[in-house]
């Protein structure tokens, strides 16, 4: 097949992307080229930024795909470009939302295909829903030929998976735990979370190329494993070899009084305990499986972090504003006891 990707070296697509090269598919990327170096050699890449329509146009006149993947695509001005873009041009548009726009709070823990798309508290979630409805009232008026795959918490070899983390990425809280210093874990660590290797996620992803029967539908792609996040940070550390010191602080706490932005991604998501049900994916993928444990993901992504100084990226503010609320609660605790 001849296929393209918008984007196509990210945290999630750069696996995608290994998959279809190796299986020998003609694969054209369209991004700004930062990350060719890291690309199979069968892969070609047109240089461009896609925000710039008229070029974009101009490099991609007389093209026309089997599939075009959409990665980074978040705001429905951008899929309407799209869809000027590529309406005609493709048999298949599959658009990348996410897991997070799924209702929150949840009813229930297990999360299906079925569940509304309704998270109040992230304005990322709420605008991946719009995207979505953009796109498929596109396939019903107009036999735009999409298909939507919802991610979860999917990660590489690049990033340690998290909950609670700075600017800078998922390093300084390794470098918390590798000093034994106490690391903030939201809630009591006990609820339950989905993480899934991008590896992984790239066979679903594939599994639903060319397939006539994604068209018009949506999928999500995760592991079948949950974890609690307790289970997530005693992986690294046993992964560094060094003891873990928790600190819990209630999601709620940290979206109130943190200088980052907690609200979204705890209250909207990690702090929720979900579980996938895949089966609407293997309906059509029948093989999938998701073949790395959260505890084995987790092991080979803090060794080639450490092997990799490149992804070690120190974000001081964090460490200090860290060791500043867990004073600062600790004082709350101490004197709340003292009084009782």
């Amino acid at each position: 097949m001849k296929i393209l990707f918008i984007g196509g070296t990210g945290t999630i697509s750069m696996a995608i992307t290994r998959l279809i090269a190796a299986q020998g598919h003609e694969l054209w990327l369209l991004n700004r080229g930062h990350r060719s170096a890291d690309l199979p050699d069968n892969v070609q890449v047109i240089a461009c930024d896609i925000n710039n329509e008229a070029e974009a146009a101009e490099k991609l006149s007389g093209m026309e795909f089997d599939c075009v993947g959409e990665f980074i695509g978040f705001v429905p001005s951008q899929l309407e470009r799209d869809f000027r873009l590529f309406s005609g041009k493709t048999k298949q548009f599959i658009y990348i939302s996410s897991a997070s726009a799924y209702q929150k709070p949840p009813q229930g823990y297990v999360i299906t295909e079925e569940t509304p798309l309704e998270n109040p508290y992230w304005e990322y979630s709420r605008d991946k829903k719009a995207c979505e409805e953009y796109l498929m009232a596109r396939y019903r008026e107009d036999g735009f030929p999409v298909t939507i795959v919802r991610p979860s918490h999917t990660y590489d070899e690049r990033a340690v998976p998290l909950g609670v983390h700075g600017d800078r990425g998922s390093w300084q809280v390794v470098k918390r735990i590798m000093d034994e210093k106490p690391v903030i874990i939201h809630g009591d660590g006990t609820s339950l979370w989905t993480i899934t290797h991008n590896s992984d996620f790239a066979k679903g992803y594939v599994g639903l190329i060319g397939n006539p029967a994604a068209i018009g539908e949506a999928f999500h792609i995760t592991s079948d494993e949950s974890v609690t996040w307790n289970e997530i940070y005693q992986a690294i550390a046993d992964a560094l070899g060094k003891e873990l010191h928790p600190f819990y602080v209630s999601s709620e706490s940290l979206a109130a009084m943190s200088r980052y932005d907690f609200t979204g991604s705890l209250i909207g998501d990690k702090a929720n305990s979900v579980h996938f049900d895949n089966s609407k994916l293997r309906r059509l993928v029948p093989d999938f499986k998701a073949d790395i444990s959260a505890r084995e993901g987790i092991a080979r992504t803090v060794q080639y972090v450490l092997q990799h100084p490149e992804f070690q990226s120190e974000d001081e503010e964090f460490d200090l504003w860290c060791d500043d609320l867990i004073a600062a609660v600790t004082g709350l605790r101490e004197g709340f006891r003292n009084e009782h």
